[in-house]
């Protein structure tokens, strides 16, 4: 098969969490995406982030792990992380290297606070420690259109503030897609995990992790905000900090060198 790519879930408490699997390489790499989770998981996609991520493939065995199917109102970043111990677990990985994007990072974080022999090293890409004015504004403004069921806006809006200029002006025109493709049958999954962004809290926390870290942000980032690498990296003693000049909170698509960056970090 493509990557040795293949779906699955695993127990978790009284659901199931859904991953994907790819890769041949005798390291276990952990990724935990953002906020989009919400609004769709990773179920049934091996084949297209094992595309995706192919640069992975040949020294690592990649899992990426969704958010477990049910969820309940007031669920937080930190209880996430301990679903994320009970489903690597079930899967025999006793230790592993994380890549967390966004909200994956906050959950990442955790990890690496309250279970530091599960984490050998740890990669905290475009992401927030603390509820910052810029954060509560951003995902504060999805939560209302999610409300509403205003998903084109909610689409639209996330591409703006995700994005450099340069490569919205690419791809605006298919925004009139956005609102036709993807929409889920309920917000509910989405918003459970937008107030776990804004309630997420880490800051007074960061000394703890004592594994090798690289954070990486954007300058120009408009939804965890220009601030948020740099004072995580601060807390964090020995950890390495990468701050893409003119990106924002896409730079991990946007950036070419992006992979390359965490695979050096990381063979190192």
């Amino acid at each position: 098969m493509f990557y040795h790519a293949r779906n699955g879930s695993v127990h978790v408490g009284d659901s199931r969490m859904d991953y994907i699997c790819f890769g041949k390489g005798s390291r276990k790499l952990v990724m935990l995406p953002g906020l989009g989770d919400g609004l769709t998981t990773v179920k049934g996609k091996a084949l297209v982030f094992a595309a995706m991520y192919r640069a992975y493939a040949r020294e690592f065995t990649v899992y990426m792990f969704s958010r477990k199917n049910k969820l309940r109102e007031g669920y937080t970043t930190r209880e996430m992380a301990e679903d994320q111990v009970q489903a690597m677990a079930a899967l025999g990985i006793s230790k592993a290297d994380i890549l967390g994007i966004s909200q994956g990072g906050m959950i990442a974080q955790y990890l690496a606070i309250d279970h530091p022999k599960l984490v050998n090293k740890l990669v905290l890409a475009v992401t927030a420690a603390e509820p910052n004015e810029t954060v509560k504004k951003v995902v504060g403004g999805w939560i209302k259109m999610a409300e509403q069921g205003n998903y084109k806006d909610l689409m639209i809006d996330t591409a703006e503030k995700t994005y450099s200029e340069n490569y919205l002006k690419k791809y605006r025109r298919f925004y009139p897609l956005l609102g036709k493709i993807g929409k889920p049958k309920s917000f509910e999954r989405f918003l459970i995990q937008t107030a776990a962004c804004i309630s997420h809290n880490a800051q007074g926390e960061l000394h703890k992790i004592t594994c090798p870290v690289l954070v990486i942000g954007g300058d120009c980032d408009r939804i965890v905000g220009s601030g948020s690498a740099p004072g995580i990296a601060d807390k964090i003693d020995g950890s390495e900090l990468f701050v893409y000049p003119g990106l924002g909170h896409g730079a991990y698509e946007e950036a070419k060198d992006f992979t390359e960056r965490v695979l050096d970090f990381l063979a190192r």
